[in-house]
């Protein structure tokens, strides 16, 4: 079972914290978690772009020449894919690039994240994270104090507007509660900063 500290907001320690064997203590799946990744990145593709084919651009009508004794070679519109302003061939239509796992994969692959950033000492479990007001600088003296400082992804248990709002403007942060943490999210950020409550939440979510 693997333990990792616990540090207060001003960076002091305060107890450690066994985390469950199960979601961080994995030998990390590579081929998980680039599936979990590729279909994430793919179902947020819109899939709404379109060309216009030959029937679908304005004009044409008429064929441009007569079919024989013009020494040309035949066309029958202007709108065919050859002519300057025709429709265009084998285009993109609008599609689903959707993708769809099953939740031993995606579970398999967020446990693999997990124990990655566990095993790189790249996850700071905080006894609590809280702000009084809406203030940046409380939010950035926070992540300089428990060596936060860069790409960070906070985790709180549930929304806490404060933290995020406080956090909006800092680059390279962001925040999100721990019900709607994905893969792709923490793997783009250098630091895992998540607050007790909210392992707890994790571990009692994907424990079982």
């Amino acid at each position: 079972m693997p333990t990792i500290n616990v540090v207060n907001m001003q960076g002091k320690a305060c107890g450690t914290y066994d985390l469950s064997e199960k979601v961080f203590g994995i030998e990390p799946n590579e081929y998980a978690v680039h599936a979990v990744v590729k279909a994430l990145l793919a179902n947020k593709r819109q899939g709404t772009q379109s060309t216009l084919t030959r029937t679908e651009v304005r004009g044409g009508g008429r064929k441009p020449w007569r079919q024989k004794g013009t020494g040309r070679a035949r066309q029958g519109s202007t709108r065919s894919p050859q002519w300057f302003k025709g429709g265009i061939a084998l285009g993109p239509k609008p599609r689903s690039y959707r993708v769809t796992l099953n939740k031993k994969l995606k579970r398999l692959a967020l446990f693999s994240v997990l124990s990655a950033k566990v095993k790189e000492n790249e996850m700071i479990v905080v006894d609590s994270i809280a702000v009084d007001e809406y203030k940046t600088k409380t939010i950035v003296d926070f992540l300089k104090a428990v060596g936060a400082e860069g790409k960070a992804l906070i985790v709180t248990k549930a929304a806490d507007e404060k933290v995020y709002r406080s956090a909006g403007n800092i680059a390279g942060v962001e925040t999100t509660p721990s019900n709607a943490i994905n893969v792709y999210d923490i793997l783009r950020f250098d630091k895992l900063v998540i607050a007790k409550d909210a392992v707890a939440a994790i571990e009692e979510v994907y424990g079982k």
